[in-house]
């Protein structure tokens, strides 16, 4: 994985997503057309270093971002003794409307079009989230995500949605498929040839993040179409 810059400034927000504020970075290139929301997954944080170099690169594409914890600090104390939060799709799916309904609100962000890039059982969230909110979610990338946790409601899913799972994650890529399947909107699977389920082998999570960047400048700028 390439080196992280932090050549864009960043902004450190406190996003209101119903009774709980929740800390996130937010980062807005001049010129945005479009934001990617960030979905973390299965005990991880908007300081998750594969997410944060996959933001840089949308960032580089001219995306702005924003990435949220999606549990407050108490709850991410009860996980790691748990981990059954970040199994709570309906729990992570409410925070994520919650995100999306702040980003409407807010004045630097309100005119862009929201996307949402899940891993894990953040993807799962953001599925769901994106059937909350199907005027305001445009786009929708999954890294190693557990889309067939969000169950009956992927056939209700409107955004675009791109699933990409690395070619070593055999039971990760079932799941992917079978979720594909039930998907009816615009869909796509990618499969990162030698890659495991954290894409940590040489050039994969550039892959990841070169597909995501092309998927959503396609649904969320005028720049460019698959």
């Amino acid at each position: 994985m390439n080196r992280i810059s932090e050549s864009f400034p960043k902004s450190l927000v406190s996003v209101t997503a119903g009774s709980v504020s929740l800390k996130g970075n937010l980062c807005t290139p001049k010129k945005a057309e479009g934001i990617v929301l960030f979905a973390h997954g299965s005990g991880s944080s908007r300081h998750s270093p594969r997410n944060r170099y996959v933001a840089q690169v949308l960032r580089e594409a001219g995306l702005a971002t924003l990435l949220i914890d999606l549990l407050t600090v108490e709850e991410e104390a009860i996980d790691l003794r748990t981990r059954h939060l970040r199994f709570d799709i309906d729990l992570l799916a409410t925070r994520l409307v919650g995100a999306t309904d702040w980003l409407l609100q807010n004045p630097s962000t309100h005119h862009l079009r929201i996307g949402y890039f899940g891993a894990s059982t953040g993807a799962a969230a953001a599925l769901v989230a994106a059937v909350e909110r199907p005027e305001a979610v445009s786009a929708i990338v999954s890294r190693g995500g557990r889309p067939d946790l969000a169950g009956s409601v992927l056939e209700r899913v409107q955004a675009p949605t791109l699933l990409i799972v690395g070619g070593y994650d055999r039971p990760v890529i079932e799941m992917n498929q079978s979720a594909l399947a039930q998907l009816r909107t615009e869909k796509q699977l990618e499969i990162v040839p030698r890659a495991t389920h954290l894409f940590e082998e040489s050039g994969a999570l550039e892959e990841v993040a070169r597909l995501a960047s092309k998927w959503f400048k396609c649904y969320l700028t005028s720049a460019q179409s698959i």
